[in-house]
């Protein structure tokens, strides 16, 4: 339990400032909605509910819609983006359509702010510790990276949100994941998250908010911390949190919509009071040391399907009819090294790794060299503003030396619903969050990656460890 409510943490603290009612044993608690998102997928039945019950948007001013899961990433067409599919279409010329219809705010296709949801929301100062934000989508999580709750909904909620601003809830269980040590060259947060979850598995935290501590979480820069977050719902969890601190609160300043002049001032004082206080209890703990960590890859069809990139596919055990399926769907066999294997597509970019430090990442390794012939390369920034900084620093140009495509901001490949999509049998190497059956497209197979290991696949043509490509590395 958390403990005497003298005694609280990161999440409780959060939570209880924010209900509105408690929970009893016949009915969730009400709990206030500071920030919600909406993109054009899961927001189109929700608007036909209000208009169907009368109902306006209750606090439009704190509600934010973006465009980023159905639309193209493909260069303009005479400055013009180009839909080729008439439900993607559909879904943008809905969501422009109810936006303007109740007076939501929009960053609409070719907007200077358009972007994935959970690349936005923290660019322009939305995000910040100690607010409650909810989207219809799975991996809100992302936003916890600023001590903040933030989980996904589904559709009849983001109707309900919409209508009320609150939301009806079970409060979840915690779980500490403290992660000790440092992550050594070569090795991201996105192999430090790969590997919390191949540990915890893909239920192991089902029912939980995620709070990451250690030496490791606090080293992370916040767009690290961001990826850590966003795949939390991976391990089953209900949200993943991290206590804001002078990193967070330097990263926050100066944004957009973030508080300014004395508004900032009592902001901080309250972000600085919101860190887990001594003596709070987890429900459960779990514990790594950062600098025992090796790159991660998937070998399979979920996220908890990883394994260490130079270690061989494990043969089944547990749930031995999922993991025989798995293997089947990748083509692949039980003592077989990933190390080396073919691949057809390189995708770079999702709400997971699309920011700005990821592409430096990954131009790091890809300057000078060249995707290796008979690949695909797709590099994909977050957002607008990703792809501005990104030409500014002459990025774009190192990836199509390279022979990448440099593509405009979305979703893309990650959810393959967008044009942008695997053919039946390829595998690909991808910075996105998911490796489900048909995820990037039907039948495509996927290996999940940091940024690193994707732009090392890319010039090799198959796996590839990164740690070679990087000056001054020797194996020990």
């Amino acid at each position: 339990m958390d403990g005497s409510p003298r005694s609280r943490t990161l999440f409780r603290k959060v939570w209880d400032a924010h209900l509105v009612r408690d929970e009893t044993e016949s009915a969730p608690a009400v709990l206030y909605v500071d920030l919600h998102l909406v993109h054009e997928v899961t927001s189109p039945q929700a608007f036909a509910e209000l208009r169907e019950r009368g109902l306006p948007v209750r606090r439009p001013d704190r509600t934010l819609a973006t465009m980023d899961h159905s639309t193209p990433t493909t260069p303009r067409v005479n400055g013009r983006f180009v839909i080729a599919d008439p439900q993607a279409a559909a879904q943008v010329e809905r969501l422009a359509e109810n936006c303007r219809d109740f007076g939501v705010p929009l960053y609409a296709l070719g907007s200077e702010r358009q972007g994935i949801v959970h690349v936005v929301g923290p660019e322009l100062g939305l995000t910040v510790p100690g607010s409650t934000i909810v989207c219809g989508d799975s991996h809100t999580s992302t936003h916890g990276a600023f001590g903040a709750l933030a989980f996904g909904v589904g559709t009849s909620e983001v109707a309900h949100v919409l209508a009320t601003q609150c939301l009806l809830q079970r409060r979840p269980q915690t779980m500490e994941i403290r992660v000790a040590g440092r992550l050594t060259a070569g090795v991201t947060a996105k192999d430090l998250v790969l590997a919390v979850i191949a540990h915890t598995g893909v239920a192991g935290a089902t029912g939980h908010v995620l709070e990451y501590t250690g030496a490791a979480i606090r080293s992370l820069s916040m767009e690290e911390r961001m990826t850590v977050c966003n795949m939390s719902i991976e391990a089953g969890a209900r949200a993943g949190m991290i206590a804001p601190d002078d990193t967070t609160f330097e990263y926050v300043a100066g944004r957009p919509f973030a508080p300014a002049g004395a508004a900032w001032d009592a902001a901080l004082e309250r972000w600085r009071a919101l860190g887990t206080d001594a003596g709070a209890d987890y429900d459960a703990h779990v514990t790594l040391d950062a600098s025992h960590l090796a790159p991660m890859i998937t070998w399979g069809t979920n996220p908890g399907m990883g394994l260490a990139i130079d270690a061989c596919v494990p043969r089944p055990a547990g749930e031995a009819d999922v993991q025989e399926k798995a293997l089947l769907y990748m083509g692949l066999r039980p003592g077989e090294p990933l190390l080396g294997k073919r691949i057809d597509v390189v995708f770079l970019g999702s709400c997971t790794n699309s920011r700005i430090s990821d592409l430096r990442l990954a131009a790091s390794v890809m300057r000078g060299r060249t995707v290796a012939a008979g690949v695909r390369m797709l590099v994909v920034p977050g957002s607008q503003q990703v792809k501005r900084q990104a030409e500014a620093e002459g990025l774009d140009q190192v990836f199509l030396a390279a022979g990448a495509e440099w593509r405009e901001a979305g979703c893309s490949m990650c959810i393959a619903m967008n044009g942008d999509a695997l053919s039946a049998g390829q595998y690909a190497v991808s910075t996105s969050n998911r490796n489900f059956e048909g995820r990037q497209g039907k039948g495509g197979r996927t290996f999940l990656a940091s940024p690193l290991t994707a732009a090392a696949s890319a010039i090799a043509g198959a796996v590839a460890d990164p740690r070679p490509l990087l000056a001054g590395w020797e194996k020990a």
